[in-house]
């Protein structure tokens, strides 16, 4: 008997602890261009086919020069970046980027081509394209891309997220669940009645479901510190030409009015041609096939209604003289 109790003992204390380490463990924050950026998926129509984080050979070894060690060591540092380029072709600029982070041991996460409108009616190509180059090779990559433009960017940021201790948490809760997962295993080798048996085996699959959930989060920090994302928007140059007037290039303020003024006069153009083409010959066609006949039987009824009063105003006074 006092073995039982205090096999059932050593159970809830093995739950007490389990339950309050699921309600420590919170989610991760993670934006949603990281999990698309780790799982490779592109928000449209990718033009690469992404390898999976495991056939990266850049990985592990990326990873292992900014490992750390809990009694101290270098710091777990994701490190992303977002660049804004003008470019001669987009189409030319994004390709080069993409085999330039390929031979970094990098791939593709995404890349999306399309057509953009300016304000003046001219349609010029754009791309945008998310790459993920190796952590330590991410300025070298920075570089490199920045090679594709005659011009500084346009924009240009990088973002540091210090994950350390967010990574250390995570490996500690993974050790203490894996530590209860082998205690749960050998009560249940040693339990006799079955629902002793089953007792313990619904702990020993929670305690695995939540060392599963433990092991993803920490593969995701390994990831992310060792391979940085970097966000390039490749403008062409076209989109950012000034507005001509013969041999004047207006500024600013008077830029932005000229170029509302020539907008005016095309709509007002536009709207002219849509009603030459398009109101007049409609209002036409409607007024014939439906306003024209409406009406002519409007005013034949209302003078053949005229007719007989007349008629029967006439009718009245015979009518009483022969009475008479």
């Amino acid at each position: 008997m006092n073995h039982r109790l205090r096999r059932w003992l050593l159970i809830t204390l093995l739950a007490l602890a389990l339950t309050s380490s699921a309600c420590a463990s919170a989610a991760i924050p993670e934006s949603r261009a990281e999990r698309i950026a780790l799982q490779g998926v592109a928000p449209g129509a990718p033009a690469y086919e992404v390898p999976p984080m495991e056939k990266s050979s850049g990985v592990e070894d990326a990873f292992q020069s900014s490992s750390f060690s809990d009694t101290g060591g270098e710091r777990m540092v994701i490190k992303n970046a977002d660049l804004s380029l003008v470019v001669a072709d987009p189409s030319q600029s994004m390709s080069n980027i993409a085999k330039m982070a390929e031979d970094m041991k990098g791939y593709v996460v995404s890349a999306n081509m399309y057509q953009e409108e300016l304000e003046s009616g001219i349609r010029v190509p754009r791309a945008q394209i998310i790459i993920r180059v190796p952590a330590e090779k991410l300025n070298e990559a920075l570089e490199k891309i920045k090679q594709e433009s005659t011009q500084k960017p346009l924009s240009e940021t990088i973002n540091s997220q210090d994950v350390t201790s967010e990574y250390t948490d995570l490996q500690s809760r993974l050790r203490n669940l894996e530590l209860a997962e082998e205690q749960l295993a050998e009560i249940m080798d040693k339990a006799v009645r079955t629902e002793d048996v089953l007792s313990v085996y619904n702990q020993l699959v929670q305690v695995r479901e939540q060392i599963e959930v433990l092991k993803g989060q920490i593969k995701y920090y390994e990831q992310s510190a060792a391979l940085s994302s970097v966000s390039i928007d490749l403008i062409a140059d076209e989109a950012i030409q000034p507005l001509t007037i013969g041999r004047w290039q207006p500024q600013g303020v008077a830029k932005d009015a000229v170029q509302a003024l020539i907008n005016g006069f095309k709509f007002i153009v536009n709207a002219l041609i849509w009603v030459v083409i398009f109101v007049l010959p409609m209002a036409l066609v409607v007024y014939g096939v439906f306003i024209w006949p409406l009406s002519l039987l409007w005013r034949t009824w209302r003078r053949r209604r005229a007719q007989r009063k007349i008629q029967s105003k006439e009718v009245e006074p015979k009518a009483s003289t022969e009475n008479q």
